[in-house]
């Protein structure tokens, strides 16, 4: 292999570099050992991980070309090998490889556990979109792996992202004991509810500002190919799988909150009620669903969901034609509050947080009325800015990461 072999990937390289901007980056960043041995970035399509290389690569080299980056979904490899390829730069001193969408090369986690074993001074850092496909290799790579997880845009990220307000995150006892003082800090500067409304419409996946007024397109667009793609790499599913699981998206998509009927999705699938479960957990896996259940979820034990929601309020406007106040409140805070703690589903009220905490989301006349009784529970409340005691702004929850 010769330097002009390999020019294709180094062109591809150096483009997305000179088109890196490090002025924003994402609440992940800096959570990062950066110099652990072998590092995994999973998320979602579309959330920034490949932007996340870029500028590691960009802040952390003078010479660029110390470090090489790589998607292995380029069609390069059609007709080359990777192993020749990272032969080929360790060789030549190259001792930091950033591999990019792991789960489109066949046999991934044995090659990364191979480089990681055989090439003692080589550093890997790889992403990949299916988030499933990660998740199956944690057994092959948990010794020698740091693993993090990418969401999409905060409401906090949100406002920075658009030169708005920088704010830090907040932990999730300091936003219930302090709220009052952070929102009024906040408030005090910036029209918070009219940048939360127009968050939930556009402001979950970085693309939004490339895309335009085809960025709801766009996310359809991107939750086929995660159906399509993503999926079928992660397990073995046939085009007949692939078709109903598209099928069930819209169903739920349609019908959100759902509190789902098993046997009767089942029945409309033409699917069994095992099947149904795991395209149901496919789903939420690949972060187009969030599913509810009254027990610490638990991939390797499928059990019924108690309820469905799609996983952001963004890919709500995208795949249903009506989105309703209450149910893009509760996705939104599902969603956010799902990211930095677990959620179940208490006997009373919406969301039962880190197993301690109940919480009752609704509009500004919302009241105790549901949760009186129980200790530890709260209220998520829409369009206010500030709130008192166990009465929070529904938009807050958009501080935790």
């Amino acid at each position: 292999m010769e330097y002009s072999d390999i020019q294709p990937l180094l062109n591809a390289y150096h483009r997305k570099l000179v088109a890196t901007d490090l002025r924003f980056k994402r609440y992940l960043y800096d959570k990062i050992n950066w110099d652990m041995r072998l590092i995994g970035i999973k998320g979602a399509r579309g959330v920034g991980k490949t932007t996340m290389l870029m500028q590691h690569i960009k802040e952390t080299f003078s010479n660029v070309d110390d470090a090489f980056y790589v998607s292995l979904d380029n069609l390069w490899f059609n007709s080359h090998n990777l192993e020749d390829l990272v032969e080929f730069l360790y060789s030549r001193g190259v001792c930091n490889i950033y591999f990019d969408e792991v789960h489109r090369f066949k046999g991934w986690t044995m090659v990364l556990k191979n480089f990681y074993d055989n090439y003692p001074e080589l550093n890997i850092v790889y992403t990949g979109s299916a988030m499933l496909a990660i998740d199956n290799s944690v057994a092959d790579l948990s010794r020698r792996q740091s693993l993090h997880t990418l969401n999409g845009l905060s409401f906090r990220e949100y406002l920075e992202y658009e030169g708005i307000r920088t704010v830090s995150p907040l932990e999730l006892e300091e936003l219930l004991a302090n709220h009052t003082g952070y929102a009024m800090e906040i408030t005090s500067k910036t029209k918070i509810l009219k940048h939360f409304n127009e968050y939930l419409r556009h402001g979950f996946y970085p693309y939004y500002k490339e895309a335009g007024e085809d960025y709801l397109i766009r996310i359809g667009e991107v939750a086929r190919l995660v159906i399509e793609s993503d999926i079928p790499s992660a397990e073995d599913i046939t085009y007949a799988t692939t078709q109903k699981i598209k099928k069930l998206l819209m169903v739920i998509a349609e019908n959100v909150p759902l509190e789902p009927n098993i046997n009767k999705l089942a029945s409309q699938l033409e699917s069994t009620r095992d099947q149904t479960l795991k395209m149901l957990n496919l789903l939420d896996r690949a972060a187009l669903l969030q599913l509810l259940t009254d027990k610490i979820k638990d991939y390797k034990h499928l059990t019924g969901p108690k309820k469905i929601y799609l996983d952001n309020v963004n890919l709500m406007y995208a795949l249903s034609g009506k989105v309703s106040e209450g149910t893009a409140r509760e996705t939104f805070f599902a969603n956010q509050v799902g990211a930095a703690a677990s959620l179940m589903l208490p006997k009373q009220g919406d969301f039962l947080v880190d197993g301690k905490y109940t919480f009752e989301v609704g509009g500004s006349s919302k009241n105790f009325s549901q949760i009186a009784d129980l200790p530890d529970s709260y209220l998520a409340v829409d369009d206010i800015e500030v709130g008192s005691r166990n009465r929070l702004p529904l938009w807050m929850f958009g501080m935790l990461y």
